[in-house]
């Protein structure tokens, strides 16, 4: 097999075509239809979508939550300002965080939020530099949070977001992500209501979304990258409808990234997807055969990112570099609030 490099998924992208804020409607960005055999282009709008779906067809979505988890707070002992960003929850109200300056949060050093509403600990220094951060507060750590903590928003996006739910699905439920599905951010609760009338199932399942995502691939070649790991879960109720849909000759549409590393992650090696939760590490790249996926709902990814790659195992590196070329030529908008994309 070739050797794939990271340089080989590098697209110029005009800093404007970067979505800053949603849209007022979610549904009515711009969708653009990538046929994975022929490389053919179409464009449309988001709500089009429900003209490539049919009976029978089982769409996945991703559930997962995105909780408020960017904290300013200030170091009890000099006042001075500090940043903490909560990426993993272990027990006894530790969280693993990245923390900015990091260097203000040696081992031993308190930090208060909200006036003392919440106060963290730092109690150890672990891998990358994350800080593992015990928290104590009255009440109930959700509420506190929710009204102390920001949307962790992605750092290419500078404005302030008005509307917290903007930066969630309308079928948001499990908390626990550090970022959005983006992809489900297109569809309305009307939306998904003329799917399921289409006689479209719909399958949740849950991957809790790490800042990893947005980590940069290091190494030039691709073989040597090591993937962040997130946990996702999958009922057995979504596994029996994803598989037996399969059985009757449908196809599985993943709405996002995350939905289709879910489900691979948790397929075995007959295509079988099987209940259970875990931690997945999972790099989909060129050259890796889909066992579960047939179709692709996404946004628009940041060059040589690890999500270009996957979107480029499914329709091929030229063939998504060429509708990335179009959509850039078309003012398509790209990330997190930007248009989306069907790989049909």
């Amino acid at each position: 097999m070739e050797t794939l490099l990271k340089k080989d998924f590098y697209f110029d992208l005009p800093q404007e075509l970067i979505a800053q804020d949603p849209l007022a409607d979610r549904s009515s960005s711009r969708l653009l239809v990538l046929d994975k055999k022929t490389g053919a282009i179409e464009h449309k709008v988001f709500t089009d979508i429900l003209d490539y779906l049919k009976a029978g067809d089982c769409l996945v979505l991703n559930n997962t939550k995105v909780i408020p988890a960017r904290l300013i707070g200030t170091k009890a002992e000099t006042g001075a300002s500090i940043e903490v960003l909560l990426l993993k929850r272990h027990e006894n109200d530790i969280w693993e965080t990245l923390v900015k300056p990091g260097k203000k949060a040696r081992q031993g050093a308190v930090i208060e939020f909200g006036g003392g509403l919440l106060s963290g600990t730092v109690m150890d220094v672990v891998e990358e530099g994350n800080r593992l951060i015990q928290f104590s507060y009255q009440g109930i750590f959700e509420e506190v949070l929710d009204q102390l903590g920001e949307m962790p928003l992605p750092p290419y996006i500078t404005h302030k977001l008005e509307d917290k739910n903007r930066y969630q699905t309308v079928y948001a439920k499990y908390n626990g992500s550090a970022a959005a599905p983006t992809a489900g951010l297109h569809f309305t609760e009307a939306l998904l209501e003329k799917v399921q009338e289409m006689g479209v199932s719909i399958a949740y399942v849950t991957l809790h979304v790490g800042l990893g995502t947005f980590r940069p691939v290091k190494e030039e070649n691709l073989i040597n990258h090591h993937m962040h790991s997130e946990l996702y879960q999958v009922s057995q109720q979504a596994a029996d409808l994803i598989n037996s849909t399969k059985a009757a000759g449908g196809r599985i549409v993943c709405v996002g990234t995350t939905s289709c590393r879910t489900i691979e992650s948790a397929a075995n090696s007959s295509g079988k997807v099987i209940a259970g939760s875990g931690n997945t590490e999972i790099f989909i790249y060129p050259g890796y055969q889909f066992k579960v996926l047939d179709q692709l709902i996404t946004n628009f990814h940041l060059p040589e990112s690890t999500l270009i790659m996957l979107v480029s195992a499914l329709a091929g590196r030229e063939r998504v570099l060429n509708a990335y070329q179009a959509a850039v030529s078309e003012r398509y908008r790209f990330f997190s609030f930007g248009d989306a994309m069907l790989i049909k």
